[in-house]
């Protein structure tokens, strides 16, 4: 553990220099753990960047009024683009491919914006633990020649959090919260009624306690996950018929508990389904 430390404190270093050969950057920043860490690094090189976020209906209103709080906290160049991706009928179909398209819109939107800015290159938060789950997202990276200087610099998302608590970022412990389309079936169009279901089913969960955990929308049913920990508290019955009621007065017809619990990127199973019949 000691030696691990040490060697990713050492990546640590090597990423300072790297971001330092740069000269300077547009960094992709949706306030979450890997991006802020990143911006932070990106500040700590000295050179000069801009911290951008696309302003889209997927993006869950906690996290835009966390991207605001972490602007002021930090102290950094940041401005907002208004992300055009639910216009993408591509998009909107919600096929396998859904990231790549969402990817491709923004990374289109920040090199544009970078060559008129001045700015070098386009940086994003991948880490190594992007390249252990289905990401066509990155597909696009490649295709904008995105630069992902913590996969470079083979730093996981384990190092992150752990060189973002020594440095005193208040993102070290951050929940992981992806898009909302994250949470519809492939298959079911992206609509923002849809988007707008399971973000106030999930935030009802949180008010009533519950910590990380995922409402996936599969047709007119809301599947839950939650952690391990917290599953026990639906034994009660009481609360489980609160947490039906409140999912149906939502707009669920139908509410289930997933058993397996959470689980980061689930939807993506009946991806590898599918390629393994192929």
């Amino acid at each position: 553990m000691i030696g691990d430390q040490l060697d990713s404190s050492g990546r640590c270093g090597s990423l300072l220099d790297a971001l330092r050969a740069l000269g300077s950057a547009l960094v992709a920043f949706s306030g979450g753990v890997d991006s802020a860490f990143l911006v932070a690094a990106v500040k700590e090189s000295g050179i000069p960047y801009l911290a951008v976020t696309a302003l889209s209906p997927t993006m869950p209103a906690h996290d835009l009024e966390d991207v605001k709080n972490m602007v002021q906290d930090m102290g950094i160049p940041h401005r907002f683009v208004e992300s055009d991706t639910m216009d993408d009928a591509d998009f909107v179909k919600n096929t396998k491919d859904r990231c790549f398209f969402c990817k491709s819109s923004l990374f289109k939107d920040l090199t544009t914006l970078a060559q008129r800015e001045g700015f070098a290159v386009v940086l994003d938060g991948s880490t190594t633990d992007d390249l252990n789950d289905y990401r066509p997202g990155m597909r696009a990276k490649h295709q904008f020649e995105v630069i992902s200087p913590l996969l470079d610099a083979g730093l996981s998302k384990e190092d992150v959090r752990r060189l973002s608590r020594e440095r005193g970022l208040k993102t070290w412990n951050k929940p992981a919260s992806p898009c909302l389309s994250s949470r519809i079936s492939y298959g079911e169009p992206i609509v923002i009624e849809s988007l707008r279901l399971v973000e106030s089913a999930e935030n009802k969960l949180r008010r009533m306690g519950f910590g990380t955990l995922r409402v996936r929308k599969q047709g007119e049913t809301a599947r839950i996950e939650l952690t391990d920990a917290e599953i026990p508290r639906l034994l009660d019955a009481a609360l489980r018929k609160r947490v039906a009621d409140e999912l149906r007065q939502t707009g669920f017809k139908y509410v289930v508990l997933d058993l397996e619990g959470f689980q980061s990127g689930k939807l993506n199973r009946v991806i590898s389904v599918q390629a393994s019949r192929s």
